[in-house]
């Protein structure tokens, strides 16, 4: 299952990179992307950046590291009592 779900991931991210002038045409852009990136193209780097993270997350899926990363990254913040 973990498998499907990570292919799914990832087709979502090729397409939120490859359709990110689609999306900014019918949802607009982002206000925040545009101010904190300083440039005219802040949200286009937003949309293709987080296509990137979900493609990363869709592999992390597929190969079973998914849970090992969290725990070794965030779960450092979330102890669990002994």
């Amino acid at each position: 299952m973990k498998f499907f779900f990570g292919i799914l991931i990832i087709a979502a991210g090729i397409g939120l990179i490859l359709k990110t002038e689609w999306i900014i045409e019918n949802f607009g852009g982002s206000a925040w992307a545009e101010d904190k990136f300083g440039t005219a193209g802040g949200s286009r780097t937003l949309f293709k950046l987080i296509g990137l993270a979900l493609i990363f997350i869709g592999f992390l899926l597929i190969t079973g590291l998914f849970e090992g990363f969290l725990d070794n990254t965030v779960g450092r913040i979330f102890v669990r009592p002994s």
